[in-house]
């Protein structure tokens, strides 16, 4: 982020979307955008950008851009789609720029596919031979045949993308319960990887494996009960999600398919899923942060994994805004058991209060009993970086201590194989420091463990270490057990932290392989 000018906060840039203010300069039309002239509008002063073909134009939010403008303008004049995902597709843009709207992008027109692609998707399965190649020339004509094909093929590749065949997937019932079975064919299939939801008759049950996520989704026949039970097949990949009828009758089907149901994509293109939670109670952890409980609805089965991140989502002043956290333990276990209030019905997240800060300002007062809205968790880290290492280096600046909690849990409870476990945290005072306490004692706890609290504005009594991340000071702090040993690096805080953080590791001779920095 940025240092934005006053008056150019996510708040001013709301109430200026609503005073009613031309901001695409086209007095209200929608119009369509091609090419060539998208990609005239690339200066500050004049800059459309396209994301999943819509076009906006995004020089009045420039100066609002928490980002700032230079991130603006690598997508201008441009399709940003892919640029976008990559930084933060969780941002609400169709609601930030509502008001930038300037119109649809051009559909430009598909060539016919070529004899060999033809091929290839019929001997993958994905082109019906006998329903359109197979037609005679009596039937059709060969003008009308290959606009058949065209469309056969565009409605395989671009709607349904890979998809399972219904053999995949298949329901049962009893008297009084309904089970959906779902044959994933993966192995050491977990908890973490399957998200169910089931609220007022539609069922929607989410499959991850590696990038890719499988879906069933449905407005079922009938009612069922609010409680959800998932049963597991780790060997086999076997899941089972258990629902108990609300009525002992007799289903003649599971119910109507919605959108993306059966369907095999990319978790990237699935677009995130919200639930409404409620709070249940908020902590004071330091001065400036607290730690929030949320409750998960009965007919949701959600496990956050290691080093994952949700989004939480409300509606300010009529917009509706995005920011991601990292859900936390309710506190460091120091017998290395997993919590008894760590039960799957619960999400904890430590939150920092910025006094101007719209979104926490918002959180903050939220009244226990009120509901706010959490998305499926996403990320990229993998638990096997840190069950392949010896030793296990944290490096965290402020609330970027986060993904450090379930991961000291893992390590110290889980991965037999670690020398050391080392957390270096960066702070500004000693009031600022999470966890402080709980932090010394598993250090005192386990051997395996250090910690190094380090203070950029210490007070005259601190006899700790003083300063920002620099080379000098990783250079003194990050050392491997032993020379040859397998590390893992693993660094999160503000963006410059971050940033300058990885650069300095690399400087010192580490290897991109060994570094894992939590972004959102």
């Amino acid at each position: 982020q940025v240092p934005l000018k006053p008056g150019r906060s996510l708040m001013d840039w709301i109430r200026l979307t609503k005073s009613g203010k031309d901001l695409t300069g086209l007095k209200g039309r929608l119009v369509e955008v091609t090419e060539d002239e998208l990609s005239k509008h690339n200066k500050k002063e004049d800059c459309w950008i396209c994301i999943r073909g819509f076009v906006y134009n995004v020089t009045p939010y420039m100066e609002y851009h928490p980002g700032g403008e230079d991130e603006l303008m690598r997508a201008a004049g441009t399709d940003g789609t892919d640029l976008f995902d990559q930084v933060h597709r969780w941002v609400n843009y169709e609601s930030m720029l509502k008001e930038c709207l300037v119109g649809r992008m051009a559909v430009k027109p598909i060539a016919a596919p070529k004899a060999n692609i033809l091929m290839t998707l019929l001997f993958a399965g994905v082109l019906p031979e006998k329903k359109v190649l197979a037609s005679s020339a009596k039937e059709l004509s060969p003008r009308i045949h290959n606009k058949i094909v065209i469309l056969v093929v565009l409605s395989k590749l671009l709607t349904l993308s890979l998809v399972f065949k219904s053999s995949n997937y298949d329901w049962f019932q009893t008297d009084s319960l309904i089970t959906v079975v779902i044959y994933t064919k993966q192995k050491d299939m977990n908890a973490e990887l399957v998200i169910v939801d089931c609220q007022d008759k539609q069922l929607r049950g989410e499959i991850i494996m590696d990038d890719h996520s499988y879906l069933v989704e449905v407005d079922l026949e009938h009612a069922v009960l609010e409680d959800v039970a998932v049963n597991i097949a780790e060997k086999v990949g076997k899941v089972e999600i258990i629902l108990s009828k609300k009525d002992n009758i007799h289903w003649k089907m599971l119910g109507q398919p919605r959108e993306g149901h059966n369907t095999f994509i990319k978790c990237t293109d699935r677009g995130l899923f919200y639930r409404k939670c409620k709070l249940v109670s908020k902590t004071e952890v330091t001065h400036d942060t607290k730690l929030f409980c949320l409750m998960l609805p009965k007919g949701t089965h959600l496990r956050v994994p290691t080093g994952q991140h949700v989004y939480l989502k409300q509606v300010i002043a009529g917009t509706e805004v995005v920011k991601p956290y990292t859900p936390v333990l309710p506190f460091l276990p120091l017998d290395f058991q997993e919590p008894p209030h760590h039960d799957g019905v619960h999400i904890y997240l430590m939150i920092k209060i910025y006094s101007h800060g719209l979104f926490t300002q918002a959180l903050d007062h939220l009244q226990i009993g009120d509901y706010i809205s959490v998305s499926n968790p996403e990320g990229n880290f993998k638990k096997s970086h840190v069950q392949t290492s010896e030793d296990l280096l944290l490096l965290a600046g402020g609330t970027g201590f986060t993904p450090m909690v379930k991961l000291l849990n893992f390590a110290l409870t889980e991965v037999s194989c670690l020398r050391t476990v080392k957390l270096i945290f960066f702070n500004k005072t000693e009031d600022d420091i999470l966890w402080r306490n709980q932090l010394e004692q598993l250090a005192l706890k386990d051997e395996r463990f250090e910690v190094q609290f380090v203070l950029s504005q210490p007070s005259k009594e601190w006899v700790g270490k003083q300063g920002k991340i620099s080379s000098s000071l990783l250079s003194e702090f990050v050392k491997r057990s032993r020379r040859d040993s397998k590390v893992l690096i693993c660094i999160c805080g503000p963006a410059p932290f971050t940033e300058q953080g990885v650069q300095y590791l690399k400087d010192l001779g580490y290897s991109q392989e060994e570094i894992h920095a939590f972004t959102a």
